[in-house]
């Protein structure tokens, strides 16, 4: 399909009612680590970039991916075996 672009990306995810103050350590550190020179010229090496945010952040993203892949899946008419 046109104008699309598949890559890869992870993330860190919580039970859905884990505190707010675990979430919110668990980014800091994260994003923390993230931010370190080591880190980011590993993830260079690797070919990848580090894209540090927050919880709300991360939710767009995956709803984002959601809404663009389910276009492609419609646009493809595939269906589950």
């Amino acid at each position: 399909m046109q104008g699309y672009e598949a890559n890869a990306w992870w993330g860190f995810g919580a039970p859905k009612n884990a505190p707010k103050e675990i979430i919110d350590k668990l980014n800091r550190e994260i994003n923390a680590g993230l931010a370190d020179l080591k880190i980011k010229t590993r993830l260079a090496e690797l070919g990848g970039t580090a894209l540090a945010g927050s919880p709300a952040d991360f939710g767009r993203l995956i709803a984002d991916e959601t809404e663009k892949w389910a276009k492609v899946i419609k646009f493809a008419g595939i269906k589950p075996e």
